[in-house]
């Protein structure tokens, strides 16, 4: 999941970047229809006594002025489908984050990551540069890639319009397939950028950009490349999210060919059950040793044994974010029927400090849904993502789960790793951080403060959140360095979306009582810029 910055390089470009007037004011000449509304009905507002910066005002106003445009960029963007799984409109979308960079007045560039250690072909990375000659220089990390839509008539509109719809409290949210994971954010991040150089010629910083097509692939090109570019990766500071779990995805598969039972060659006719062993309900048995009952406890021998307990300082933070949070209005925003557990607290407790072992999908035999067609199936195939916190380590859980699936009696099961994607801590404290909350302060964070983290999605730093490849770049404590490259990583915004991986995925538009839209995003990381470059001061 996400809007993660990083610092990156990986050719030598020139001091300076060429642009025209025409790039700089090409959406100015567009004429304004004001279909969106820049506040919506939000109750939340800037307090403009904390924004010191007369020309940082005068980037909201074009922010405003401008919004429906950064709308339509946002939808073009999405309509074009990005499905790394499956490679559908990788290449597309990678030329045309190219040209957003491009017009931004920076110099980018497609480079083909190669095979990776894990033995798939990586997606293309984009590199872009922006040298303001700035004293300071900010990396941005995007995802240009999305999961694919596996259930389409889940949808309530069609899942690439990018259409805009009423939900709940909100009269316009965006609705679509990598609207929240991650388009939406990073067009915020963007527009707002593109808004600074509409007002005062060039950015408050240098910028670097890197955009991957295989964060849903465990980030196996962009691992590539930071290998092959390490001395290219150089920023000052990385904007974006906090701490990251580590997360290895694993592949297993049942075979009668490898079991010396059951069909060896293919799929055969399922009358032959009653005389022929099946491969399929062996995998069925195989995946039930791995777990409890309820399939939340993973039974795999020395599983949690280098699992640090949570600090009592994380668990009295956990508690003050708990204690604004409604278990109901939590498990509707998700969309399922209710948590393991039934309290907000150990809810947050288990998603911020606890391991999993997930069951991704399973297949073999006959695949057509609602159809008959009697199949004994030769293979069947299992996908798992295993989440781990600090002081584990994804290979050694794979070891773990090839040992116990040994000791159960399933030496025959083939198990395949697909990558892995190490822990990440960082500073709080550091100097992005800092202009971080020193945002927040500005944009409401200084009242209800955990009401307003949790309306937001406001990240805290300290936090593990979803997977992203911070430890290729953090110069905090990491899971595994793979390359002398490290910086400080931080920052926040404001904003909301929701159901990133599921059907209906959606970003706010136009924000709604203590929720900023899409606006106010891109008006908190402008903000969060200027902070950080002592311009709004």
């Amino acid at each position: 999941m996400r809007w993660m910055l990083i610092a990156m390089g990986a050719v030598v470009f020139s001091a300076g970047c060429s642009r025209t007037e025409s790039t700089v004011s090409a959406s100015q000449k567009k004429p304004l229809t004001h279909v969106y509304r820049p506040e919506g009905d939000q109750t939340v507002h800037i307090d403009m006594s904390k924004i010191k910066s007369e020309e940082l005002k005068k980037v909201y106003a074009h922010i405003d002025e401008h919004f429906d445009e950064h709308v339509d960029r946002l939808q073009k963007w999405i309509r074009q489908p990005s499905i790394s799984n499956s490679g559908e409109g990788i290449q597309e979308t990678a030329e045309m984050v190219k040209g957003f960079y491009e017009e931004l007045g920076c110099q980018a560039k497609v480079y083909d990551t190669g095979v990776t250690e894990w033995g798939l072909p990586g997606n293309p990375v984009v590199f872009g540069k922006c040298d303001e000659g700035a004293p300071k220089t900010v990396a941005i990390y995007w995802q240009y890639d999305t999961m694919p839509v596996t259930q389409p008539d889940a949808w309530k509109v069609p899942p690439f319009d990018a259409a805009i719809v009423p939900q709940g409290d909100f009269k316009k949210v965006l609705v679509a397939r990598g609207a929240t994971n991650s388009k939406g954010p990073e067009m915020s991040e963007f527009n707002a950028l593109m808004s600074i150089r509409a007002v005062r010629g060039k950015l408050p910083v240098n910028v670097i950009f890197i955009a991957e097509g295989d964060e849903e692939r465990m980030d196996i090109g962009l691992r590539n490349f930071v290998k092959q570019h390490a001395e290219l990766v150089k920023a000052d500071t990385m904007l974006g999210g906090g701490s990251s779990e580590g997360c290895v995805y694993i592949q297993l598969t049942t075979s009668g060919k490898a079991w010396g039972r059951g069909p060896v060659e293919s799929d055969i006719h399922g009358s032959n059950k009653r005389s022929v062993d099946s491969p399929a309900w062996r995998h069925i048995k195989m995946l039930a040793s791995l777990v409890s009952d309820d399939g939340n406890t993973p039974l795999i021998q020395g599983w949690k044994e280098n699992w640090v307990a949570p600090s009592k300082e994380q668990l009295d933070r956990l508690r003050k974010r708990a204690d604004k949070q409604d278990v109901k209005t939590m498990a509707e925003n998700l969309g399922v029927a209710r948590y393991i557990a039934d309290d907000p607290y150990n809810i947050l407790r288990m998603q911020s400090t606890e391991t999993s072992f997930n069951l991704d999908g399973i297949w073999g035999g006959n695949m057509y849904a609602d159809a008959a067609g009697a199949i004994l199936p030769n293979k069947i195939t299992s996908k798992h993502n295993i989440r781990y916190v600090p002081n584990m380590n994804g290979m050694d859980l794979v070891k773990k789960v090839r040992a116990q699936l040994d000791r159960n009696g399933y030496k025959d099961v083939e198990m395949k790793v697909i990558g892995d994607v190490p822990w990440s801590t960082v500073d709080p404290n550091n100097q992005i951080n800092t202009a971080a909350k020193q945002m927040q302060d500005a944009f409401g964070g200084t009242g209800n403060r955990e009401q307003f983290i949790a309306e937001n999605h406001v990240p805290e730093p300290a936090e593990m959140g979803g997977y992203w490849p911070s430890y290729l770049f953090n110069d905090g404590k990491v899971g595994q360095r793979v390359a002398p490259v490290g910086m400080p990583i931080g920052g926040g915004r404001v904003g909301r979306g929701g159901r990133a991986h599921a059907a209906n995925e959606f970003y706010v538009i136009e924000g709604a009582g203590t929720t900023y839209g899409m606006a106010g995003a891109e008006k908190s990381i402008a903000t969060v810029l200027y902070n950080y470059a002592g311009l709004n001061q």
